[in-house]
């Protein structure tokens, strides 16, 4: 059994990862997205929302049982040791749930698209990384009219992740996405046909 060429996709807040990922799955590419997954795994009923109301008490849930989510991300950008607490919960949760998913995929190759690809260590499980790069000037604007936030929160969020410069150091493809999105997808339909040559040199 071969083992499927994973490709990890990334790219900054407001880089336009969701328009490239469904172009790919238009191709028929099965996509494996971290943050969908994230929140299965803190799912109603699930044994991450179990354990996490069971650490932080109930007042962290919702009157419908589900998950607060600002609530959590309040306690835990206040709090480093309840952070890494989560963080230690959460993280190989996810990783057994992608790691399935990417395993269970028909297509030739699989995309697993990661906002922190690189900074969550995901990079390890794919052969090749694309990273999806816009000017921050872009990632900004782009957000703000998107999500109607300032762009002060905008610019914190870029800030705590790992700079433009360096993700660009570590990815093995990028894919400019500040054009019209023709462009980008005459440019996600090219890197398939390369991704295809992988797979088919990969059995």
């Amino acid at each position: 059994m071969h083992k499927r060429i994973v490709i990890g996709l990334t790219g900054g807040i407001g880089s336009g990862k969701s328009a490239v990922s469904s172009k790919f799955e238009q191709i028929g590419i099965t996509i494996v997205d971290a943050d969908i997954v994230a929140r299965e795994v803190v799912a109603l009923g699930s044994d991450g929302l179990n354990k996490i109301s069971a650490h932080f008490g109930l007042g962290i849930l919702n009157s419908d049982k589900t998950l607060n989510r600002a609530k959590l991300r309040e306690i835990i950008f206040k709090d480093e040791k309840q952070k890494i607490w989560l963080n230690n919960l959460m993280h190989p949760m996810i990783r057994t749930q992608i790691t399935l998913k990417l395993e269970q995929a028909k297509s030739p190759y699989v995309i697993l698209v990661a906002p922190l690809l690189f900074e969550n260590n995901l990079d390890k499980l794919c052969q090749r990384t694309l990273l999806i790069d816009v000017p921050v000037a872009l990632q900004i604007d782009r957000t703000t009219s998107r999500d109607k936030v300032s762009s002060e929160q905008v610019k914190s969020i870029i800030a705590s992740q790992m700079p433009r410069e360096q993700k660009q150091a570590l990815a093995d493809d990028i894919l400019n996405n500040s054009q019209v999105l023709s462009y980008t997808e005459q440019e996600a339909e090219a890197l398939h046909l390369t991704y295809l040559e992988l797979a088919n040199s990969n059995h």
